[in-house]
């Protein structure tokens, strides 16, 4: 299996400058602001290919379908796969608000994701680097750009203040 090494490679995700990922990440903080208000933790993602096309969109959908695998960036890849028609997304690039999951990591290492960018890190079940680090782990058969803090703070106000209301919320009814 090829090792991704960037002068070394037959492929190669987009590169978006400051202001693209800027742009893409207030969407998904705004678009998340609206998953969050249907009681779901609000992260979102998406799936760009070479071109910085969107072709996967997801959100968080774990309460509302009562689906343990309604992650945001699991319905993103389901999403790109199925218009690419081929599980490989060997150039295509995840953006998500929040570090992905040991889960959603490992997926992103099986569909091959050429890069993944991220807004908050998780301290506490990231596994992009938060807690763990699976993209650079010995069995790992593939490599992935990983690039977090990208609206940081923006986003991990998001997540601490709709967890601050669903905490305040639970307990007082």
């Amino acid at each position: 299996m090829q090792k991704y090494e960037p002068n070394k490679t037959f492929w190669k995700p987009i590169q978006l400058n400051k202001t693209q990922l800027d742009n893409w990440m207030k969407r998904l903080i705004a678009k998340a602001e609206k998953i969050g208000a249907l009681g779901e933790i609000p992260v979102c993602a998406v799936v760009l290919n070479n071109e910085g096309h969107c072709i996967g969109y997801g959100s968080n959908t774990r309460v509302r379908r009562k689906d343990p695998l309604g992650h945001a960036e699991l319905i993103a890849l389901k999403q790109a796969s199925l218009i690419r028609g081929d599980w490989r997304l060997n150039d295509c690039t995840l953006l998500v608000t929040l570090e992905p999951c040991p889960m959603c990591a490992g997926a992103l290492i099986q569909a091959r994701i050429g890069q993944v960018i991220f807004g908050a890190s998780d301290p506490k079940r990231g596994a992009l680097g938060g807690t763990l680090d699976l993209s650079n782990q010995k069995s790992s058969h593939h490599n992935m750009l990983v690039q977090g803090g990208v609206m940081e703070k923006k986003a991990r106000e998001q997540l601490q203040s709709w967890f601050k209301e669903h905490r305040f919320r639970k307990f007082k009814t």
